[in-house]
């Protein structure tokens, strides 16, 4: 069986592509989402990939809030993203304290655009007025991809959006946005997710894929490639400057094992996401083990 596995096409997944292009399509293919984790988690629950590579909390978000189209399979990022807030280039916001009671962009409900603004929220102190410390609830609109957000900030129909640093700044280096502020996670940015069915996402299939990758993962965070071969491979890929790339690369880090996850990155992500009011904890708690796929031998849970 040849798996479907969805990612974003950001300099992140550069050692997903590079396999990829090894692999030729004999035991995988992949299926580019623009929209981002929102649309990764979508086309999992529509049967369109069986395998995703996508943002930690937005990946938690969903199981947490119930979701049964997959269960974290492996981890990939082993470093924080950091979200630039961003707003029109003419428009009236100068910085995030200015952003609240407005309308925030986001590309899809459940996405790490959606997480992090309710994070940025309780970062800021905006709290509701009864004083219970509960994270105020953020007005959103969506706007599907970068394209779609680029373009509300700028009619006035959105304030602000967050997306990815360095992915968005040529956009600001050409002046069609403004970055007003950052917001990095507090917790490592990338883990992989898969459909819990086997028939989807069979056991064997799922192990040698995250064996591969771990072996890509690994080349890619070598010393000596991030001063050359990686820095060149983006250029060409994503046509980024060298500088922007240079500057990347000294803040990223990927997971020395794509089939281990993390149990203290879940319990740590979760009680973020439940204190910004991303996520309500229930009764007798969450279970992590609830979070990660079941199958023998394809995820060891530490």
């Amino acid at each position: 069986m040849v798996l479907r596995v969805g990612y974003v096409h950001e300099h992140f997944s550069s050692p997903v592509l590079q396999l990829a292009e090894a692999d030729n399509g004999k035991t995988f293919t992949l299926t580019s989402c623009p929209g981002g984790t929102g649309q990764l988690i979508a086309a999992l629950t529509n049967n369109e990939v069986d395998v995703a590579i996508a943002l930690t909390d937005a990946l938690i978000t969903g199981i947490a809030r119930g979701s049964t189209a997959y269960k974290l399979v492996g981890s990939y990022v082993s470093t924080p993203l950091n979200w630039a807030v961003i707003t029109g280039a003419q428009s009236e916001y100068q910085s995030i304290a200015d952003l609240r009671g407005t309308t925030i962009g986001i590309s899809r409900p459940g996405s790490g655009s959606q997480t992090v603004a309710s994070v940025m929220a309780m970062n800021q102190g905006w709290f509701e007025p009864e004083g219970d410390n509960k994270v105020e609830k953020l007005k959103f609109k969506v706007n599907d991809n970068l394209e779609g957000l680029n373009a509300s900030v700028n009619d006035g129909s959105t304030s602000a959006f967050l997306w990815e640093w360095f992915t968005t700044k040529p956009h600001a280096d050409a002046g069609e946005v403004r970055f007003i502020g950052s917001v990095p996670t507090p917790w490592p940015s990338w883990l992989i997710a898969a459909h819990p069915s086997a028939d989807r996402a069979p056991p064997a299939e799922l192990r040698a894929f995250l064996q591969s990758l771990t072996q890509y993962a690994r080349a890619f965070d070598a010393p000596e490639k991030r001063q050359g071969d990686n820095v060149e491979f983006i250029k060409s890929v994503f046509g980024y400057p060298e500088e922007d790339v240079r500057a990347w690369m000294q803040t990223v880090g990927y997971v020395n094992d794509c089939s281990v996850i993390d149990s203290n990155v879940l319990q740590t992500t979760l009680s973020i996401l439940e204190q910004a009011g991303v996520v309500e904890k229930p009764a007798g708690g969450f279970e992590i083990k609830d979070f990660v796929h079941s199958a023998p031998g394809v995820t060891r849970l530490q």
